[in-house]
C-alpha cells in the first residue's frame, strides 16, 4: 500500500510540474492583428536566433517589406542587391524533411548563396494554401503560425508597389511569450 501511495504521489507531482512547464512562442503584433508562431525544437539554432533577436527588439523598427498573394509575407531586414554578407546575421541551414513549406510555415529568408545560409534577420510566412514545396530543402522552416493566418491572408492583399512592398508600411512588434501545454493545445500544437 505504501509503495502504491508513493507512486501515486510521484505521478501527481510530475503531472503538476509538467502543467507548469512553459514554451517560447513568437508573437508578432501588427496594425492588422496578432500572429503567434510555434518555434520548432528540431531547428534549435534558428529558434534560438529568433528568440534572441525578438528579445533584443531587433525587428521592432522594421516592417513586412514584401507581400505576395498565394506566396509569402516576408519581414525583417530588406533584400539588398549584394545579398546578406554580415556573418553575424547568417545561420547554417537546418533542413528537416518533416518541416515543410505548408500553409502557415515560418521560415528564414536567404539570398542565393551556395551554402544556403539563412539570413537570421529575415523571416517569411507561407500564405499559399497549397504550400510552397518547391522551397523545401532550400530554405529552413523553423516554425508555424498557430494563430493569425487571417492576418497574413489580409496582409498579402494590401496595395503594393512594383517590388511587392506595401504602399502603407505594415509595422511590427516582435516579442516572445510563454505558453503552457494547455494553452498550446487550444492551438493544436502537438507537444512531445
Amino acid at each position: 500500500m505504501k509503495n502504491s501511495l508513493s507512486v501515486f504521489v510521484i505521478c501527481m507531482f510530475m503531472a503538476a510540474c509538467s502543467s507548469l512547464k512553459t514554451y517560447e512562442v513568437g508573437q508578432i503584433k501588427t496594425p492588422m492583428g496578432e500572429i503567434l508562431v510555434w518555434l520548432h525544437e528540431e531547428t534549435p539554432n534558428h529558434k534560438n536566433s529568433f528568440v534572441q533577436l525578438a528579445k533584443d527588439g531587433y525587428w521592432d523598427s522594421l516592417t513586412f517589406n514584401r507581400v505576395i498573394p498565394n506566396f509569402v509575407a516576408q519581414a525583417g531586414c530588406p533584400d539588398t542587391p549584394e545579398g546578406f554578407n554580415d556573418p553575424e546575421y547568417l545561420l547554417a541551414p537546418e533542413f528537416n524533411e518533416k518541416l515543410t513549406h505548408d500553409y502557415g510555415a515560418f521560415g528564414a529568408g536567404r539570398d542565393g548563396n551556395p551554402d544556403k545560409l539563412s539570413a537570421r534577420c529575415q523571416f517569411y510566412i507561407v500564405q499559399n494554401k497549397e504550400g510552397e514545396h518547391r522551397l523545401d530543402g532550400d530554405y529552413t522552416v523553423y516554425g508555424k503560425v498557430i494563430k493569425g493566418m487571417d492576418v497574413v491572408d489580409a496582409m498579402v492583399n494590401v496595395p503594393t508597389d512594383s517590388l511587392d512592398e506595401p504602399l502603407t508600411p505594415i509595422t511590427m512588434e516582435v516579442t516572445v511569450v510563454r505558453m503552457n501545454a494547455k494553452e498550446l493545445k487550444s492551438f493544436d500544437v502537438a507537444l512531445d
